[in-house]
């Protein structure tokens, strides 16, 4: 076969309910936020492929807002956790209580469910809470599922995680390990507003502006829409381009471009290929495309593959951020070559 597609690839209608699902979802969003378009994109993304996101920018870019928009947005459970230094991980995953049968007098244990139990989680400031927290929440997000008492508790279908972290003050934080960072499907940078957007977002604060968010996506037609992800056409041109670029961001490997070797401690692994690959199908798919193409690849590398990579200390002291570097390896593999697996 010349291509990895699946078996039963989307109809035309149901790419086109799905483009016009995600044109609805941004219009909502527009009622209360100002510009972003890039990130929502993102944000959607990651939901369209069962994944979960970190947004990291600096305080003030409404990142709380965008979250609580979207969940808004959606018919979906929303919960709020609040990572804080004192945060124990039974407060995010729940935790067993004894009861009393009030006929009979005996006591039994119970499990009350943490706010983790639901579709959509805030993780605000995740990076303010101790390592056993952060790990507590990170396997949850991971497995789907919590252990208490020996007994496993499954995690409500959809699940999906919005982590935030705020990369000032970084003075009694605890930041992401890399191997926990992975666990994230995209890393989205929140950037100021352009000019024109900031000052829309005054007037309508000074205005008294403030429009409600209307519901347009069920978790029925959201999961509907996360199996059609999968079934989104990969060639193999372009599952070779994303293969190409992740073997060319290793430093020591054969096909790691020059600069790699100067620049980086380490690259992508095999998740790195595998979130490229999946958000370029949903990317496609929210686009109203039958295919992912080598241009979506590129689109969604920085947010796939700045937070699976490792700039060294030369990097850094020449002011080289990650998002420089990636664009430096999409510059050096060619998107139009014909890439062949390994024998």
């Amino acid at each position: 076969m010349s291509h990895t597609e699946p078996s039963d690839p989307p109809d035309v209608q149901a790419v086109h309910e799905a483009q016009e699902l995600f044109r609805r979802i941004r219009e909502q969003l527009s009622r209360t936020i100002v510009g972003q378009h890039e990130v929502i994109e993102q944000i959607l993304i990651a939901l369209m492929a069962r994944g979960h996101a970190l947004l990291e920018g600096v305080p003030g870019l409404a990142k709380t807002l965008m979250i609580s928009s979207v969940a808004e947005a959606l018919q979906l459970s929303f919960k709020r956790i609040q990572f804080t230094p004192d945060l124990m991980p039974s407060d995010v995953t729940g935790t067993d209580v004894i009861q009393e049968d009030t006929e009979s007098g005996r006591r039994y244990y119970k499990f009350l469910p943490g706010p983790i139990f639901a579709n959509l989680i805030l993780a605000d400031e995740i990076n303010r809470t101790p390592p056993k927290t952060q790990a507590a929440m990170l396997e949850a997000m991971q497995e789907r599922q919590v252990s208490a008492g020996g007994n496993r508790y499954e995690l409500p279908e959809p699940f999906f995680v919005l982590a935030t972290q705020n990369p000032l003050e970084q003075e009694g934080t605890y930041p992401l390990p890399e191997a926990q960072l992975d666990r994230f499907l995209l890393h989205i940078h929140v950037d100021y507003p352009t000019g024109s957007e900031e000052w829309d977002i005054a007037r309508r604060i000074t205005g008294g502006e403030r429009r409600q968010v209307e519901e347009c996506l069920s978790a029925e037609q959201l999961l509907h829409l996360q199996r059609l992800v999968g079934r989104i056409p990969v060639s193999d041109q372009v599952l070779g381009y994303a293969w190409a670029l992740v073997r060319a961001s290793r430093p020591g490997a054969a096909e790691a471009a020059p600069f790699v070797n100067q620049w980086l401690n380490w690259g992508s692994g095999p998740r790195g290929l595998l979130a490229l690959i999946v958000a370029a199908q949903a990317r496609a798919m929210l686009h109203g495309r039958f295919h992912a193409t080598s241009a979506d690849i590129q689109a969604i590398a920085k947010p796939a593959l700045r937070h699976r990579i490792s700039a060294n200390f030369a990097a850094q002291a020449n002011k080289i951020s990650h998002d420089q570097l990636i664009e430096m390896l999409i510059a050096a593999v060619p998107a139009d070559k014909k890439y062949m697996p390994p024998p």
